[in-house]
Parts: structure tokens; sequence; C-alpha cells
């Protein structure tokens, strides 16, 4: 007899009937409209009643909806609300019940952790928890028929998590989602404080700054950005809101976020019937270009007399320039990696940059600028005298993906001459070059035989453990401006 484990919270979470439900999470999914962007790994979302929550969650699974028929399996973690669990359960049932039908249980996939000391069948956790169920209506209008691995997180800690992960992360046929709401019954100014920090927490992968206040699903969510971060993925955040903003009063509020996580290994594979297709016409890329095109179009100014006033700051204090991030747009607050390049009298003067995104872009800028300056090892410090006929360019980088090849013939066939920026790794050794390199190194080989003695290896050296990322980068330059000196007698703009 096939063992079906019922909708707990049917008409009460959300509807229970089949034609309200459906109505309704369809409604809420056009209501974010129209999405566009790389495919996402991983998905976290909240799990509270509809009527509070729902406009939240609809972001992140409207942004799943051209993986229908795609997505094979899904991976659902949350917290456990109502009966604890030493580590984490697995649920004996053969398929979870919403009113949109029945998700059968992947068995293969449970079977796959079942030995694992962390894991255990433990129904009890799964009968009256709504951290997961709340996701399957979503996932349902979203994706069509799929296969269940769900997990009811209780005492583990994120490496447990991030282990079972590492079992079940599987190809793109493979979505990852994680359950939370995020601070509980405070008072409105309180909870959006207290979930900004949250939301930086999750958006730099610094796990350990999110307390037992700040998110339910603070374990899942751990284990799935500690794995996250060693697989060097990137995240977007969607949304940030508490029942405040949604269908509730502000005096008790409950936070709610929607992320997503690119898995930039498989942004890169080639469309089916283009050969010759690059990599900067995958998804992936064109949507970093069009986002970073836009941010620099709005901001790059802004961008150029932070990293200048860093600069003078330094000169004067010794430090970069503290950066008051309440000043700054929202685009800036997010995380993004840049590189600041000086040139003096055309000639290079400091290069230092951050090759993955991990603080926010404006104050990734204003660390590097003052690190271009006076601590870039291969210069003197910058003295205040040079400023006359200085330029500075800031050149914002994308995910990096790593290159899959054979042999050396093979990377060099595929490095995209004037396009590329590289990222090579031996063991502890390691360099980068920008794109702008290509200026001075027009050929694939003497670019890359270059890039070999920057690591500190031999420029013929090679080696099956070699490993190579590339990436593409968007640049804003002082030379770009009217005039060019004007950003060395200014402060950063508000």
């Amino acid at each position: 007899m096939t063992q079906i484990r019922p909708a707990a919270v049917a008409g009460t979470f959300y509807p229970g009937s089949a034609d309200e439900l459906s109505a309704m999470v369809r409604r809420l999914l056009d209501d974010v409209g129209e999405t566009d962007g790389p495919i996402p790994k991983a998905v976290i979302a909240p799990h509270a009643g509809y009527v509070y929550s729902g406009p939240v969650a609809a972001r992140a699974y409207a942004r799943l909806k051209p993986l229908r028929g795609k997505i094979k399996r899904v991976v659902l973690l949350g917290p456990c609300h109502r009966v604890p669990v030493q580590g984490i359960a697995l649920s004996g049932a053969e398929s979870f019940a919403t009113p949109l039908g029945n998700v059968p249980i992947d068995q293969e996939a449970c079977r796959a952790i079942s030995g694992m000391r962390q894991v255990q069948i433990f129904d009890a956790s799964h009968a009256e928890e709504h951290s997961l169920e709340v996701q399957l209506p979503f996932l349902q209008e979203a994706l069509g028929p799929f296969q269940l691995v769900p997990l009811a997180v209780g005492s583990a800690s994120p490496e447990d998590v991030a282990a079972v992960l590492e079992r079940l992360w599987g190809g793109p046929e493979t979505l990852i989602v994680v359950s939370t709401d995020l601070s509980h019954y405070l008072d409105y100014n309180t909870a959006n404080r207290l979930d900004r920090e949250t939301c930086r927490a999750i958006e730099t992968f610094d796990y350990a700054k999110i307390g037992r206040d700040h998110a339910c699903g603070r374990i899942p969510v751990s284990g799935l950005l500690d794995f996250a971060k060693r697989r060097d993925l990137s995240i977007e955040t969607l949304d940030l809101r508490n029942s405040g903003d949604t269908a509730g009063p502000r005096d008790r509020v409950v936070g709610y976020g929607a992320w997503m996580l690119f898995d930039n290994t498989n942004q890169q594979e080639k469309p089916t019937n283009t050969e010759d297709a690059s990599p900067q016409e995958s998804p992936a890329y064109r949507h970093f270009a069009r986002q970073t095109q836009a941010i620099l179009e709005h901001h790059g100014e802004t961008l150029l007399h932070t990293a200048a006033a860093s600069i003078e700051f330094g000169l004067e204090y010794a430090n970069p320039l503290p950066v008051d991030m309440s000043h700054y747009d929202a685009e800036l607050q997010a995380n993004g990696a840049s590189f600041i390049t000086l040139k003096k009298s055309g000639r290079l003067r400091g290069c230092i940059g951050s090759s993955q995104a991990y603080r926010p872009l404006i104050t990734d800028t204003a660390e590097n600028a003052f690190a271009a300056a006076f601590k870039d090892p291969r210069f003197e410090a910058l003295q205040a005298h040079e400023l006359d006929d200085l330029t500075l360019s800031i050149s914002i980088l994308s995910p990096s993906s790593p290159m899959a090849f054979e042999d050396e013939a093979d990377l060099l066939s595929q490095i995209q001459p004037g396009q590329d920026g590289l990222i090579l790794i031996e063991g502890k050794k390691r360099g980068l070059f920008l794109p702008v390199v290509w200026e001075s190194l027009n050929k694939a080989e003497d670019f890359l035989a270059h890039l070999k003695s920057k690591a500190g290896l031999a420029t013929n050296y090679w080696s099956d453990t070699l490993e190579v990322r590339r990436f593409i980068t968007e640049q804003v330059s002082s030379n770009d401006l009217l005039d060019p000196s004007a950003i060395w007698r200014s402060r950063p703009l508000r």
C-alpha cells in the first residue's frame, strides 16, 4: 500500500481547494512579471501563510518557470517547528500530498543518504511540519512533475547539512530549495534592521553571523552557504520584506527573504546548435553584462569618486576611506568584485582587486583603490604629487567559471582574446589577468605564458592538475569623464 504524507496545512497556510490554490499561486507568480537571468541551482524562500510570505516566495519561484520539465528532482530542506529531531529527518512516505496532487519521493536519492550518521527516517518531524509543505504548490506550478527529497533539519551542524547536499547536489536536473523565515515578532523597524544584517550575512556566505533570532531555518541555510562557498557559487538577493509590508500590522512582524544561488560551472554550457558559441553568449554572462552596464551607467562616476577619495584619504590617514553604507543606493550595497587599475603617464602604477564578490561593491571599490595605491608590492607607495596625470579605472568582474580542457592546445583554442579574463591556479600558486591585459598581449599563447609567470610558474609549465577559470569585466575609467582630473578634487558623490 502506498504511504502518502497528507497535506497538513492546506486550508490554513494556503487554500485547501485545488482550483483556489492554483489560481492563487499563478496570480502570485504572474504578479512578478517576466524574469530574466542565469539558471539557478538553489533557492532560499520563506514559508509563512501565502497572504504574508507568498509575494516574496513568488519572486524566487517565478525565476524557475523556464526550468519546467527540466528539473527532475528537488532537494527540499526546512527547519522543524513541531517535532524536533536529532540530525536530519527523512520521511518514510512514498509521496507528499497537496491539493494540486501527489509529489513522489525520490527513493534512490533517499537511499543514497540514508546511511549517513546525521540522517534518519523520522516521520513525526514531517507529519505536521509546514516549512516544507508550503513550498510544494509553488514548485508544482512552476516546474510541473518532479521527484522530492524532503529533509526536516533539526539539531545538526552546517557541516552535517553541507555533507548531505554534496551527496545530492547532482547536475542541472537537481534543484536545491531551503525554506526559512527571518526575524519573528519584532516591531517593523527593528525587524528591518535585523533582517538586513541577515541578508548581508547570506550575501557574503558568512553564516556564522546568522543567529537563532535571525532565521528559523538558519541551520539548513548555513549548510547551503557553507557548501555553496566551497563550490564558488554566486548569489542574488531577490526580495527582503516582512509581514508589515504584505498583509499584517507593524507592531509584531515576521521577516521574509528570497535568494537564488548560481552554479557558474553549469552556465558555461554551449548552445546545442552553436558550435563556436562564446561564453559571453551564455545567459549568465549576458545577465551580468546587462546588469553591470546599468550599474556603471548610473553609478560609475560615484564609484570613480569613491575610489579617488579613498586614495586621497589614504595619503592623509594611511587607511582606506570608511564607507557609510546608508549614503549609497542598493545596487552599490550589493556584493561586487572590483579591480582598481592606476596608470601614471600611461604606465601601470598599481593594480589590485577582488577575484570574487564577498562584500558590498562600494566598500570593495574603496578598499581596493587604497590597496592599488599603497599596497601593490610591485611599486612604492603612491605620493601626493603623483595625482597629476594619474588615471584610475574600475573593472567589475563577473563570477568566474572553470574551463574544461584536455591539454594546453585545447585550452588555448578556447581562450577568447580581447574578451576573457583568466585565473590560473596550481596548488598554492595563483595568477589573474584582467581582459585589459589583451591590449599588450594580444595572442593567447603570450597571454597564457605571462599568466603562468605571474603565478610563479615557468612559461612552458604544464600539469594535469592545472586549473583555469575565466570571467569577463565591465569597466569605467576617469578618462571617460569630461575632466578626468576632477576626481582628485572632490569627495564621493552622494
